[in-house]
């Protein structure tokens, strides 16, 4: 039996694992290791490591490894201090391969400390870029370090082999969120009412605005232009707290003084994938700037209304619509995005990241990929032309 380990760090990864998990589980051959860490064991968001259990899935490991503070000093901080608790844990439980998703820098602390252990490493939703976001360096840190590589659409494949990966490691899974549209039953409105213990006379806008970690100076400028938006608006808003990025608490300081004002505003710590899902099936429109927006939301048609650079760089459906960071662009696009019009074009809409069977094919390559010296040491794929040596010092 393989033991796989999968390193959770927050709401982020864990509605999209969920699929994948449950397909390891189910898979005699396969035994699941699950180590949390992140945000997930910090009670201001959520305690959202109680949605894990809630799943049926067992902890096998913690790491706790966030500092409070969001500065970044802060942030590299916890990134050593996480490096030091994932080689604690490798060291008395090594898994056969380790599954890690995305971009986080609680991610690239993990993958990091799995490289001495000479440990395989599977890595999902690499190639991707997000232009505004430091997660954009550490997405491709991650690939370079990886054995196995799980991407959500062609084009993400090509840039993993652009990176210099051996294309037979690279596989086109689509995204795996999209597997939980088979299996999740969604919530009714009503249901929704009394988790937010508030009405929805109307279809609500749903919020989601995370730290640009690369423009994270300006966090209170661009929230106050996201809130002076929504302020021209009266459908129900709910908003869900941003991730545990460098000016998050900027972030849900302003957001949180802005629910304060209005009855029909409600913030929430943690939905899980069955909330999520269901808020965004019951909702107009989602805006901020959120990867759910460019992935996800597509396969509800719902339109999005997606802000600034920090996911720039994704291939997106038609239902995105792209602005800058300004209150008058923001409240624009909310009033295109809430027409008939706009709503009607999206009849019909595929979502470029796949049909919802992802964990089918990375469980069967974490099943039959060979463990050996094969697996782990990589040649560096080059392509393309030769660049010769003048061409360099140029």
């Amino acid at each position: 039996m393989r033991k796989i380990g999968v390193v959770t760090v927050g709401r982020s990864d864990f509605g999209i694992y969920r699929p994948v998990l449950r397909a390891i589980d189910l898979e005699p051959q396969l035994q699941l290791s699950l180590i949390v860490s992140g945000a997930h064991l910090v009670p201001t968001f959520g305690d959202s490591v109680r949605e894990i259990s809630r799943c049926g899935f067992a902890v096998q490991d913690h790491v706790d490894m966030l500092l409070s503070a969001d500065t970044p000093e802060a942030i590299s901080k916890s990134m050593g201090v996480g490096i030091l608790g994932f080689s604690q844990v490798y060291q008395r439980n090594r898994p056969d391969i380790l599954l890690v998703l995305g971009d986080r820098f609680e991610m690239l602390a993990a993958v990091v400390a799995a490289v001495p252990f000479k440990i395989p490493i599977a890595h999902i939703h690499g190639g991707e870029l997000t232009l505004g976001a430091i997660d954009d360096a550490f997405r491709h840190a991650i690939t370079k370090c990886s054995h196995l590589h799980f991407a959500s659409t062609r084009e993400h494949a090509q840039r993993i082999i652009q990176l210099g990966e051996q294309p037979h490691r690279v596989f086109v899974s689509g995204a795996p969120s999209l597997d939980n549209l088979n299996d999740v039953s969604l919530l009714s409105k009503e249901v929704l009412e009394d988790r937010f213990e508030m009405p929805l006379p109307k279809p609500p806008i749903v919020v989601t605005f995370h730290p640009v970690t690369l423009q994270y100076e300006q966090a209170e400028l661009q929230i106050r232009e996201l809130i002076s938006a929504l302020a021209r608006f009266d459908n129900p808003i709910v908003i869900t707290k941003p991730n545990a990025d460098t000016s998050g608490q900027i972030i849900t300081r302003n957001l949180e003084a802005f629910a304060r004002q209005r009855a029909d505003v409600r913030i929430v710590d943690n939905l899980g994938t069955q909330g999520y899902f269901s808020l965004m099936s019951q909702s107009a429109v989602m805006v901020g700037n959120s990867s759910s927006g460019i992935i996800e939301a597509a396969s509800f048609s719902l339109p999005v209304v997606n802000i600034g650079i920090r996911q720039e760089g994704r291939p997106r459906s038609a239902n995105v619509i792209d602005v800058d960071n300004n209150c008058g662009q923001i409240a624009a696009a909310l009033k295109v995005a809430l027409s008939d019009d706009f709503k009607s074009g999206l009849h019909g809409l595929e979502n470029i990241y796949g049909t919802g069977n992802a964990a089918e094919c990375i469980v069967r390559e974490l099943k039959h990929t060979h463990l050996g010296e094969s697996l782990v040491l990589k040649r560096f794929h080059d392509f393309g032309q030769r660049i010769s040596a003048a061409e360099v010092a140029a």
